[in-house]
């Protein structure tokens, strides 16, 4: 049989088979192996074998995602930089990103800033847990799923509003773990909705692309769509876009390129030079 890892505890798994959940145990092969939430494999009295996987993810835990929804709100203030890492990490693991503005009530402002700095580019979309206005997340809940983003912008609360009381008390203390504000949740859970899959995992609060990927430095503007017409108009191939006779710098200078966008790209540079020093 062939089925999802959607549970892991110690070294029993739940395995969804599309009509039923089975609790099973690894071979000894697959064990040393490692297994993770999100596996796809073959199983009978034990798993026998875990079938090849789109991506891998360490932090978190889970395997073969498919869409990342990258949570911003105006409370705490959006971390900008934050999401182009989220962003860039999506791109080299082959998960399509989302940008969900929740919250959206306390500022109707920003989710049209939002869409001026990302939306030729990237899904933008709002919600509103408090209100239930969840439906264009839900809708885009396919395969495998995750959240991302700070502390305290909305993860729990987004969670809890797609999760009615009756299936929180099914799926355990979800809600009431999640909702104490703190990076507790260490163990990746799937939960299944009509189309796919959500994970109730912390997600990100920080994020170095030096710890988490093989990135290199000089090909760090590669991952940046709205840079690529610009980087064509550059003097030199090898140009890392932070001066000299440069395109993209000439792009920002006429407004083609957000400020912001092009501020963090500076910043993350350095990031990931300063960590190529040690």
């Amino acid at each position: 049989m062939r089925g999802l890892i959607v549970t892991k505890n110690a070294n029993l798994f739940s395995i969804d088979d599309g009509k039923m959940i089975y609790k099973v145990y690894p071979s000894g092969k697959t064990k040393e192996e490692g297994i993770y939430v999100g596996d796809n494999v073959e199983f009978d009295e034990c798993i026998t074998k875990v079938l090849p996987r789109k991506n891998l993810l360490i932090r978190p835990p889970i395997a073969n995602v498919d869409k990342m929804f990258i949570i911003i709100a105006p409370i705490p203030k959006p971390d900008f930089m934050l999401v182009d890492k989220i962003l860039i990490y999506c791109d080299i693991y082959g998960i399509k990103p989302y940008i969900v503005v929740a919250k959206y009530d306390l500022d109707k402002t920003l989710y049209d800033k939002v869409k001026s700095i990302y939306g030729k580019y990237y899904n933008v979309i709002k919600v509103c847990a408090h209100k239930k206005d969840i439906n264009e997340l839900t809708c885009e809940i396919e395969g495998v799923c995750t959240l991302a983003g700070q502390s305290a912008s909305g993860k729990s609360s987004i969670i809890n509003a797609i999760f009615d009381d009756s299936r929180l008390a099914e799926i355990g203390n979800l809600s009431r773990k999640i909702a104490r504000g703190k990076q507790t949740t260490r163990i990746v859970n799937l939960y299944k909705l009509d189309k796919g899959y959500l994970a109730d995992t912390a997600g990100f609060s920080y994020l170095d692309l030096s710890m988490v990927t093989d990135l290199e430095y000089q090909k760090l503007s590669s991952y940046y769509p709205d840079f690529l017409k610009a980087r064509a108009e550059c003097k030199y191939r090898s140009c890392l876009h932070d001066h000299g006779e440069c395109g993209v710098i000439k792009y920002v200078e006429q407004g083609k390129i957000p400020q912001i966008r092009y501020t963090n790209y500076l910043k993350i540079l350095d990031e990931m030079m300063s960590a190529r020093k040690y």
